[in-house]
């Protein structure tokens, strides 16, 4: 596969059999009003697939169908051992049919087609991997008490978790929420985002295949207003996990008051910052991951280094370095392995992301970039776009954009840099780059953030909990503790003769 040239890519994708029906209860279904929407292709603007248009009615059906599959027992008091097995074998489907998976996502969102080969899909069966080998090592508790008594402290799945997932990594954050849950027991119903359903519908077929029963992972795409607010709004959900923009999460919290007080894990909006100091030797290593720190997946990345923060004395030097690299990432098709970015993920995100370019061009120094582009006749593509000099109050440099557009901003010492690094309303990530070992725990211990990567970008992994603080939101996903949002503590106490 890592092989494959740009025409082996396009006959791959020309053969798919792209299905586009909900998955609820196990099977494919239309949608109950039997409306449908276009699944669109943003590199080429083609039409993809119509995709069944869920709404109420059909979030009903889903959320019915896990409520079953949960009271019945057929998952949630399953063996350990072979809920474990199960999950194992859907990680291996998700790498039996990881071509698939990775065009599916570059097809519909427009990434590229070796990074979804490489990192999503691989990811997504490593991280099904992960949960199912977690599920017979989590043990419960018992508390001390005195003679007489026994105390069992327990985590019991919830009931029907709810997961709305965000178009950036369609296939990865639908695994994200679900392996955990699925693993805790829970039944699931997946409301993907409506620019990116494909990899998500698959994968419920790949669940059932490897023996998920009906009724536990239930896939209803559709829009937000209908079927997301639907979500938030039942009754009949326990919680629901929500990766997307901050003015959304805030509607799922609303939701939850104004139902049945329902957990709500939010992981949100991010503007995240990037402090490289004057005593880092390695410029160009640190120039390559601020690079890929805001151009990898187009920029749109939740935890995307937005902000550079670079110490004065080698701001121009760096800045130099990083327009190399940015004038070597121009954007192309997603299938050609040649191309360095991919396509924005639809027309409307493409012309937001052009209006804070515009606005940019009035108060800041563009360096490089700064155009959308054509490939091959259509497309939404944005040149990687680097501003130099942004003030700290430019909304360049305060709002996310969600995009491949990089603000610098000079300082002078190290208090100024954690001061405006910490001068957001987000809290997601954060980079630093120093070869002072004091200074690098010294500066991570102030910056208010869910993640410090320290001569690096965005560092995660399985054994790692991700998210942040501040209106970045406070749901965790990865690692153990994201267990802890899909289970409740039960204790059981039971008096017996001493």
């Amino acid at each position: 596969m890592l092989d494959y040239t740009h025409e082996d890519w396009k006959a791959r994708a020309a053969g798919l059999n792209i299905r586009g029906q909900a998955f609820i209860d196990g099977k494919l279904v239309d949608a109950a009003s039997g409306k449908t929407f276009d699944c669109i292709n943003p590199a080429t603007g083609a039409v993809l697939a119509q995709v069944a248009e869920g709404d109420e009615a059909d979030i009903n059906r889903a959320v019915a169908a896990g409520r079953a599959a949960f009271e019945d027992g057929r998952w949630s008091r399953m063996a350990p051992g072979d809920r474990k097995a199960v999950l194992l074998k859907l990680a291996d489907l998700i790498r039996a049919n990881l071509e698939e998976m990775a065009l599916l996502d570059s097809l519909d969102m427009g990434k590229l087609v070796t990074v979804a080969a490489t990192v999503d899909a691989p990811g997504s069966a490593h991280f099904f991997q992960w949960y199912a080998e977690a599920i017979d090592k989590v043990y419960d508790e018992v508390a001390p008490t005195g003679p007489g008594d026994l105390a069992l402290v327990s985590r019991v799945p919830l009931g029907v978790v709810g997961a709305v997932t965000p178009w950036n990594f369609p296939l990865d954050m639908a695994t994200w929420k679900g392996a955990a849950a699925l693993a805790a027991g829970n039944s699931v119903v997946l409301k993907p985002a409506e620019q990116s359903p494909l990899s998500a519908l698959r994968l419920a077929e790949l669940a059932a295949e490897a023996g998920v029963p009906d009724g536990v992972f239930n896939v209803v795409p559709g829009f937000g207003v209908t079927a997301g607010k639907a979500l938030g709004l039942h009754m009949d959900v326990d919680c629901l996990a929500f990766t997307g923009s901050t003015a959304i999460g805030k509607m799922f919290m609303q939701y939850s008051g104004q139902s049945n007080l329902k957990q709500v894990w939010p992981e949100t909006g991010g503007k995240s910052p990037n402090l490289v100091f004057a005593d880092c030797e390695d410029l160009d290593t640190a120039a390559d991951m601020a690079a890929f720190g805001i151009f990898f997946n187009q920029g749109e990345v939740c935890s995307a280094n937005s902000r550079l923060y670079v110490e004065r004395s080698i701001k121009d030097e760096f800045v130099e370095k990083l327009i190399a690299r940015a004038e070597a990432m121009q954007p192309g098709d997603p299938l050609d392995p040649a191309s360095k970015m991919g396509a924005i993920v639809d027309e409307k995100q493409t012309q937001g992301i052009m209006r804070f370019v515009e606005e940019g061009k009035k108060s800041a120094n563009l360096v490089t970039g700064g155009e959308r582009v054509i490939v091959d006749g259509k497309g939404c593509f944005v040149q990687p776009t680097i501003f130099d000099d942004v003030a700290h109050d430019n909304p360049l440099a305060r709002d996310e954009i969600f995009g491949p557009v990089l603000s610098v901003i000079p300082f002078d010492t190290e208090n100024e840099a954690v001061a405006m690094a910490n001068d957001s309303i987000y809290g997601l990530a954060a980079s630093v780059w120093t070869d002072n070992l004091s200074r690098a725990c010294r500066v991570s211990d102030k910056l208010m953030v869910g993640t410090v990567s320290v001569n690096t970008v965005d560092a995660l992994s399985a054994q790692t909990p991700f998210g942040g603080m501040k209106q970045s939101g406070f749901g965790r996903d990865l690692s153990l503790h994201s267990l802890e949002k899909y289970t409740a503590l039960k204790t059981t106490w039971i008096k017996y003769k001493a």
